[in-house]
């Protein structure tokens, strides 16, 4: 498969948050061919190793679950009620196209919503979970469950990955699937060098971030890394309505955000730093207030502390159905973590103090 057939078919499957097992899959049988040998957690996550038996332990993170929705309520009239299943945003959803999965398979409905003529100007009922409701085509509570749909089910947008003016992916669930995307074309392109890495490289496609970073927590435990650089989202504050005193000045097709916080550890940031200054990649800075709220602080405060380090991805409308990012970032992003990995020396010494 290459990469470009990958990326979509990786980004257009469904991976709910606590549901990722196809999408894992995909991931895995693109990456194995780069790597020593890979595993899976009781969880999902999913390990790719290159070179398993040293000692020292590197891993290149991404989280592999996407926001969702679960059937919440049936009404008796076979209208659907739903609730978040991590941050998704009831302000879009009315109009739009979903899918049910159920053990029946994959069923289409709509979230609804009452036409504008019928609605009072200036007195609308502004979307909310107690209003956003899906349409299946039933009119009975029963009709619903004879289709295969019950409390729990969980619920995607129906949407695919397109591209704008050739130089942005726009698309559902970029967040951070994108990532998963970029951490294999790393394994991609050190299989390609040829070149022979004096450590373990761990490539994460972790679960459950979503809804608190729980995959980074269980994964980390289990390979007890030595460092680890995650890559993950964060805003595009380019566009119309955001607050750039309250967000940053940060762009999409400007390079990869380099953030500094607490969980992110000075002496890897500087490294990363002086890897894109030493090999012409662009960089943007941002200041992360206690934690990044990424898959880093899971990393970075696991085990004993492992210095860690974030390098993120300018997305604009996040937790949309239109997340759109630069490729060139993207590609700026693969470049700059394969950069870095060729010329790290694992006798690095992270402590602050000696």
């Amino acid at each position: 498969m290459d990469s470009n057939t990958f990326l979509y078919k990786y980004l257009n499957n469904a991976s709910p948050t606590g549901f990722e097992a196809s999408g894992q899959q995909i991931w895995l049988d693109y990456v194995k061919p780069f790597v020593d040998e890979y595993f899976t957690d009781n969880y999902g996550t999913a390990v790719a190793v290159i070179n398993p038996k040293a000692d020292y332990k590197f891993v290149i993170e991404a989280h592999a679950d996407e926001i969702s929705w679960f059937v919440n309520y049936i009404k008796d009239d076979g209208y659907i009620y739903v609730r978040r299943n991590g941050g998704s945003d009831h302000m879009i959803a009315p109009s739009m196209r979903v899918n049910i999965h159920t053990d029946k398979g994959i069923l289409p409905g709509v979230f609804g919503w009452p036409a504008i003529h019928v609605r009072k100007e200036g007195k609308e009922d502004a979307p909310t979970l107690d209003n956003i409701f899906i349409d299946v085509g039933a009119r009975t509570k029963d009709e619903v469950e004879e289709m295969g749909i019950h409390v729990g089910c969980v619920i995607t947008f129906k949407d695919e990955l397109t591209e704008l003016n050739g130089k942005f992916y726009s698309g559902r669930a970029l967040d951070n699937r994108i990532g998963g995307y970029m951490i294999a074309q790393v394994a991609k392109r050190i299989k390609e060098s040829g070149k022979k890495l004096p450590f373990g490289l761990y490539i994460v496609n972790a679960v459950q971030e979503e809804i608190g970073l729980r995959g980074a927590q269980m994964i980390a435990a289990n390979i007890k890394p030595n460092a680890a650089i995650i890559t993950d989202v964060c805003h595009d504050t380019t566009a119309p309505l955001y607050n750039k005193v309250v967000s940053g000045d940060l762009s999409a097709g400007k390079g990869p955000v380099l953030p500094v916080g607490a969980s992110v550890h000075k002496k890897l940031l500087d490294l990363i730093i002086a890897t894109a200054r030493k090999n012409e990649i662009p960089f943007q800075r941002a200041a992360a207030s206690r934690g990044t709220g990424t898959d880093t602080d899971a990393f970075a405060y696991s085990n004993e502390g492992v210095p860690s380090a974030l390098i993120s991805l300018p997305l604009k409308y996040m937790h949309t159905t239109v997340e759109t990012a630069s490729k060139e970032d993207i590609e700026q992003v693969i470049n700059l973590m394969y950069e870095f990995l060729i010329d790290f020396d694992p006798t690095f010494d992270f402590r602050y103090i000696k």
